[in-house]
């Protein structure tokens, strides 16, 4: 079992075929775990609602990054000293939480990546390594200073005082590029950690990654 001042953050759209199996083995090592329904139109929410979680809801479809702000507040509300973000469409491995927090415990990082790219466990798609991730980490690299050897992977591990000084202002997917810049910007130690992602689908595509390049340009030139 995790330490009970551990919780696990879910942001979860129209994830109805995944849910309750990614909730039935996080509730083996925790019962701290808040679900982040981000207006599913399917049946997210009941699901969740019968398999004694935190339930939040969204009543507008806001995206990624607004549903782990929202559940992040509601952690640190209820005391949590460790913050662990997690997909819930299955592709995250339960037992990969337990090392993700490992390095915040002894003191070593407020915040820690999981990376496919430390071990070959993870199988992508090459073509997803090499025409999206690659790109990305170069991207995320001269955006924010910081050169990770993964990008917009999503499970990570924050401290309590990381998630205090870090705001998600962006609401879709170039949160995870923003979460880097607050990184920098706060000067917070910083890890990552070997994860296996086991991929159902393809997921993002090359259209998301300029979606998220227009999101943090536009960003910087209002200054938010």
């Amino acid at each position: 079992m995790l330490d009970q001042k551990v919780w696990i953050v879910i942001p979860a759209y129209n994830e109805e075929k995944n849910i309750s199996g990614v909730l039935s083995q996080l509730k083996e090592i925790t019962p701290n775990i808040v679900v982040v329904d981000d207006c599913s139109t399917d049946n997210t929410a009941e699901i969740v609602k019968g398999l004694n979680v935190k339930l939040l809801k969204h009543f507008i479809n806001r995206g990624q990054g607004a549903a782990l702000q929202t559940g992040t507040e509601f952690a640190l509300n209820q005391g949590a000293e460790i913050i662990v973000h997690f997909d819930g469409d299955g592709q995250m491995q339960v037992k990969d939480i337990a090392q993700i927090i490992a390095p915040i415990i002894a003191g070593q990082a407020d915040i820690v990546f999981g990376s496919r790219s430390l071990d070959k466990k993870s199988q992508t798609p090459w073509s997803k390594k090499y025409f999206i991730h690659y790109p990305a980490i170069i991207f995320n690299w001269l955006f924010t200073g910081i050169r990770l050897t993964d990008a917009h992977c999503g499970f990570r591990a924050v401290s309590k005082n990381a998630a205090e000084k870090i705001t998600i202002n962006q609401d879709g997917m170039a949160h995870a590029t923003e979460i880097l810049e607050q990184v920098r910007l706060n000067n917070l130690k910083y890890q990552e950690i070997p994860v296996e992602i086991l991929y159902h689908n393809y997921g993002q595509r090359f259209g998301s990654g300029l979606r998220i390049i227009r999101d943090l340009l536009f960003s910087k030139i209002i200054g938010k």
